[in-house]
């Protein structure tokens, strides 16, 4: 089975795994409003990754002293967590790295500030950062709009099934800057105040900065320890729709679902953890792919109204925080929804819930008609 041995997730609210979900299940955010930053002349509100903080740990484990960029330091840094109570060498012939991003170093398109212009591309970001590590195997770059988090998942399980490695490091991660923000304002699909996921009046959708990282293994069934979380199935479906999003009627996203849940039972589902970007189509299309696969009743959320949408590494942040929070009995509350508000009528949660259910889905969409669906079991 392949499962997670370990993970790590560095964003505005904190440093670890343990950290951000305390956070979240608080109904925290760091989600505000940034004014004067990226050159922008409109503000927009987002989570900013504390650069110093991040600077201050970092250098603790740079042994060599090379210059990082920002996107690079919070890749690396999440990697070193993650691995820090394993027995995994990260150098070893057996472990391949997998890295999840949307645009990588794209700001230095403005200004190389004294790198060089090979640093733009996210093969040399990728090679970077798996030779911190002294890894020799040539890195998987998995760059698929805002599924790219759980395709690397996808593609971590498929190395292990078929016996290519024995661990798997899958890193996903974005930084904020003024191509992203403005690329997001040009389209008209940011909120100038916090985002409201599947509420009536959403307006839009948030940016957020984060790193996170899964390891992952394959071994027994029997072999795995109480609260392992399981990934059982994953699979993609591209509807082709349109550059910027999938379709309106959620028919990928409903292939992709219906492809992992073919064995499952709409009630042994904890929980969904949801794209739930807080604009008006893509709420309304997950609305209709979840009634479409009859799980419309299954109690739903989105931890966009706490990261922020944090792009490559929305899958593998997200899919952390939900394994977190079924190990811990509990649904996450979508964050700031007051009032529900999508075309057809979803279970979206407007407070934590219990639930006794081992298993929770997770989904995302995006550009280009992109669309993912992971399953996971607490063993």
């Amino acid at each position: 089975m392949i499962y997670q041995i370990s993970h790590n997730i560095i964003s505005s609210l904190g440093f670890s795994s343990e950290v951000n979900y305390r956070a979240v299940k608080q109904g925290l955010t760091n989600l505000k409003l940034q004014e004067n930053i990226f050159g922008l002349p409109t503000p927009f509100v987002g989570a900013i990754i504390d650069e110093e903080l991040l600077n201050e740990e970092f250098a603790l484990i740079n042994r060599n002293n090379f210059k990082y960029t920002k996107f690079e330091k919070a890749s690396i840094l999440s990697i070193y967590k993650a691995l820090e109570n394993t027995d995994i060498l990260a150098n070893s012939d057996d472990v391949q790295f997998v890295l999840s991003s949307t645009k990588g170093n794209v700001h230095l398109l403005d200004n190389l500030n004294g790198f060089d212009s090979d640093r733009i591309y996210l093969w040399k970001s990728a090679q970077l950062i798996a030779n911190f590590f002294e890894n020799k195997n040539t890195p998987i770059i998995i760059s698929n709009a805002c599924i790219s988090g759980a395709s690397a998942q996808i593609t971590a399980k498929r190395l292990l099934d078929n016996n290519q490695c024995k661990n798997v490091i899958v890193i996903g991660a974005d930084m904020l800057s003024k191509f992203i923000v403005s690329g997001f304002q040009s389209f008209k699909a940011l909120s100038p105040e916090l985002c409201k996921p599947y509420d009536k009046n959403r307006i839009g959708l948030n940016l957020g900065e984060a790193a996170a990282t899964i390891i992952y293994g394959k071994t027994k069934e029997s072999a795995l320890p109480q609260n392992t979380i399981v990934l059982q199935n994953g699979s993609m479906a591209n509807d082709a729709n349109h550059i910027s999003g999938p379709s309106r009627t959620g028919a990928g996203l409903f292939l992709a679902i219906n492809k992992v849940l073919h064995e499952t039972n709409p009630d042994e589902i904890a929980f969904i953890n949801a794209h739930g970007t807080a604009t008006a189509y893509n709420d309304d299309m997950e609305s209709l792919a979840f009634t479409s696969a009859n799980l419309q009743e299954r109690p739903i959320n989105s931890l966009k109204a706490y990261f922020g949408h944090t792009l490559g590494a929305a899958g593998v942040l997200e899919s952390i925080i939900s394994s977190l929070a079924i190990i811990d009995n509990t649904a996450l509350k979508v964050n700031n929804l007051t009032e529900r508000g999508t075309v057809a009528p979803i279970n979206s949660l407007l407070e934590n819930k219990t639930c006794t259910e081992n298993k929770f889905l997770k989904v995302l969409s995006g550009f280009g008609g992109s669309n993912a669906a992971l399953l996971f079991k607490k063993m």
